[in-house]
């Protein structure tokens, strides 16, 4: 494998890993009966639509059928992409619950 081959299987990987964590973050936001768009929207306010939001709402699951996502889980995930602002943003909704 060349080092072109190995450069495009790192950024495959991290493109789907990346779409995992928003996949989390959506269906966290479902399961606390909150509207992920908004949330997102909140954090980046002058961002346009996220199609990756959009892909991952797509496979999102009632609450009723989903699995509990622990907050610090998000909260893991949030981090390892670098997404502070969403992750201030959900740690505000996280501290209402309270």
């Amino acid at each position: 494998m060349d080092r072109k081959e190995i450069e495009e299987q790192v950024i495959q990987s991290y493109k789907k890993d990346e779409q995992m964590m928003i996949l989390v973050f959506a269906q966290w936001c479902i399961n606390h009966e909150l509207d992920p768009v908004s949330l997102y929207k909140e954090a980046y306010p002058n961002q346009l639509e996220n199609d990756s939001l959009k892909q991952a709402l797509e496979l999102t699951v009632s609450k009723q059928e989903a699995e509990d996502i622990p907050d610090q889980t998000l909260l893991g995930v949030l981090s390892l992409f670098g997404n502070d602002d969403l992750a201030f943003v959900v740690t505000a909704y996280m501290d209402k619950r309270k």
